[in-house]
């Protein structure tokens, strides 16, 4: 089953995303402590890309693809037209180093790294495609 949600660059938006990966989820019996994993990093993401990529431009848009087959990992997949921003090429600075330099930000993408199994980018047609796969356990 694929779900597609289209969605405008605005930080009030966030509640809207994580209520279609809710529903979405919870519609295939996914279980809610994976959901809420799921929510978390995909909120993560979006919200990067709202802030970093278009500047919380409510007139720009992108969209969350969610593509459940039970017998396949779910693959979410984020479509936008701005600046890319490739996690796999970020290396995220050493706990301590946050900690003892009082840094805000940083643990954001580890988190992402830690919870997803995989994670890929592409341009497909001139669109940025980050696609992140998780393996769920179907009830």
């Amino acid at each position: 089953m694929k779900y597609v949600h289209k969605v405008g660059c605005s930080i009030e938006n966030l509640k809207g995303v994580r209520d279609f990966i809710r529903v979405s989820l919870k519609n295939h019996g996914v279980a809610d402590l994976e959901i809420s994993e799921i929510v978390l990093a995909l909120d993560e993401m979006c919200s990067n890309l709202m802030i970093h990529a278009h500047h919380c431009n409510p007139e720009d848009l992108f969209e969350l693809h969610i593509d459940i087959d039970k017998n396949d990992p779910v693959v979410f997949e984020i479509v936008d037209d701005g600046t890319v921003f490739d996690i796999n090429q970020f290396h995220a600075p050493a706990l301590d180093n946050i900690v003892q330099e009082k840094r805000k930000g940083g643990l954001g993408i580890r988190l992402v790294k830690s919870i997803m199994d995989k994670i890929e980018y592409q341009n497909i047609s001139g669109r940025n495609v980050c696609r992140l796969i998780k393996s769920v356990h179907f009830q």
